[in-house]
């Protein structure tokens, strides 16, 4: 009787002793590491000019800066031709920007659209819709705005996968 007591402690103390070990010991870094990763700050034009990044990565995550319609033809301000040209420049930044990292429109999921005057929310949506396929619209809120950076007409931030 005595010697099958005491293998019943032993085994007991084989089994229990690594789970009280377990239950003192400190997380590992893994164990403590947020899901997705550390954000990762992506510059795709070279050193930042402005205090923000164009685009961060957290995991499979792309969030996108805010773009307006600047461009090859704008001359330092936003393209002309109201509206539905500033919208249409918008989309290739964004389009141009997420192809740089390694997405696409694609892979768009959620927008938030910043109109400076409501009433041309209409002609937005006209141009907005033909960047995306097949009626596969990402998320989007919309929102009027007092004033846009460079007086631009919109500006649309962006969340994609990569």
């Amino acid at each position: 009787m005595r010697r099958s007591s005491l293998t019943v402690a032993a085994l007991l103390v084989t089994l229990v002793a690594p789970l009280l070990a377990a239950q003192d010991a400190k997380p590992s870094k893994a164990a403590t590491k947020p899901t997705g990763g550390d954000p990762e700050y992506i510059h795709p034009y070279g050193p930042p000019t402005r205090p923000f990044s164009p685009v961060v990565r957290v995991g499979n995550l792309l969030f996108l800066a805010g773009q307006v319609g600047t461009g090859p033809n704008a001359a330092g301000g936003v393209v002309p031709g109201g509206i539905s040209a500033e919208t249409r420049q918008v989309m290739e930044n964004i389009k141009e920007l997420l192809g740089k990292v390694g997405s696409s429109m694609d892979k768009v999921v959620k927008c938030t659209v910043f109109l400076a005057d409501m009433k041309e929310w209409d002609a937005m949506n006209e141009v907005y819709k033909t960047y995306f396929s097949n009626g596969r619209f990402p998320a989007r809120s919309a929102i009027g705005t007092s004033g846009l950076a460079l007086n631009a007409r919109v500006e649309i931030e962006c969340i994609a996968t990569k």
